[in-house]
């Protein structure tokens, strides 16, 4: 019998949304991870799964989504892609979970998606990107869609992307090295210094790559409040500091004992999620680096299943 771990950062991949990517995409700004997407599938899912110990994994679309400036397109894309998704979790029940996709930063579409995946679908969350052009997460823009998540207590899945801004600062460098992690931290900050976050309370967002470059902006954005004593302390929800300990981080790309260990300053441990980012990395590779982390045994089963029980409890008796 598999170890109850529950992956929260799996991709999948349609065939339409991968022959769009590519035709739409590839033109203007070539994804690297494109040449792994082309070999995924659902079977080949199962079986890293299976060889790394992970028993469900829950299903997100990756970057760069299905916003490529045609609205008409992203919606079809994004009801592609969650049709496509939940058909996976029927046909692997048990095995596969599902973070429904929105055709942001079209809002009004988004709230049309937004009962399909949660009412018919029965979808796990929402995915969704760190930015959109030029619109972080905490745009005033996509206060209806927060609104009604919040309404909702959903689950939000935040992956990183590299904005419009940033996809050539460094020309011929991969942009996942520097500006996905880069990006994740600007919309977490976003988030909090536009109120978002506390306007918000019952939406449950989850980061990936442990909130990326967060912690190396800790001295600069905490300020006072990284002294020792007060993060070895309560401090009130409404602090920037209690912000950043009421989201979730995942492990994908972080499964070291420098990301793990600096993560853990901040938040707490209960704070962490496993996120293998499949196809990239695989499970096995992930719970390799998580092992050697320097994390206790209650630490990493916490973030074997225990931490993201809390906020998906349905997959309690999986």
């Amino acid at each position: 019998m598999l170890p109850r771990r529950i992956d929260l950062h799996h991709h999948y991949c349609s065939p339409e949304w991968f022959s769009y990517l590519t035709e739409h995409h590839e033109k203007s700004y070539p994804f690297p991870g494109n040449k792994r997407l082309s070999t995924w599938s659902a079977a080949a899912g199962v079986e890293a799964m299976d060889e790394g110990g992970v028993q469900t994994a829950v299903l997100s679309t990756t970057t760069p989504g299905v916003w490529f400036g045609n609205a008409a397109d992203a919606r079809r894309m994004a009801r592609n892609m969650n049709d496509f998704g939940a058909n996976i979790v029927r046909e692997y029940k048990g095995r596969y979970g599902l973070f429904g996709c929105l055709p942001l930063p079209d809002v009004e579409a988004s709230l049309l998606e937004i009962p399909y995946v949660m009412d018919t679908l029965k979808a796990d969350g929402i995915g969704v990107l760190s930015s959109y052009g030029t619109k972080w997460l905490g745009d005033p823009s996509f206060g209806p869609v927060w609104s009604e998540l919040n309404r909702r207590k959903a689950v939000v899945f935040s992956h990183a992307t590299a904005p419009e801004c940033c996809r050539t600062v460094m020309p011929g460098f991969d942009p996942t090295t520097i500006e996905f992690n880069t990006d994740t931290a600007r919309t977490i900050i976003n988030l909090i210094e536009t109120g978002t976050a506390e306007r918000y309370p019952d939406i449950r967002f989850i980061f990936s790559h442990a909130g990326g470059t967060i912690a190396a902006l800790a001295g600069r954005y905490l300020g006072t409040q990284v002294a020792r004593a007060t993060l070895a302390s309560e401090v009130p929800l409404n602090t920037k500091l209690g912000q950043l300990r009421r989201f979730y981080y995942d492990t994908a790309g972080s499964a070291n004992a420098v990301n793990m260990q600096a993560l853990k300053m901040i938040v707490p441990p209960s704070q962490i999620v496993l996120g293998t980012d499949f196809p990239w990395f695989t499970p096995a590779t992930i719970l390799a680096g998580l092992a050697d982390a320097g994390l206790s045994p209650e630490e990493l089963r916490g973030i074997d299943y225990e931490n993201a029980l809390r906020i998906l409890p349905q997959y309690a008796q999986t």
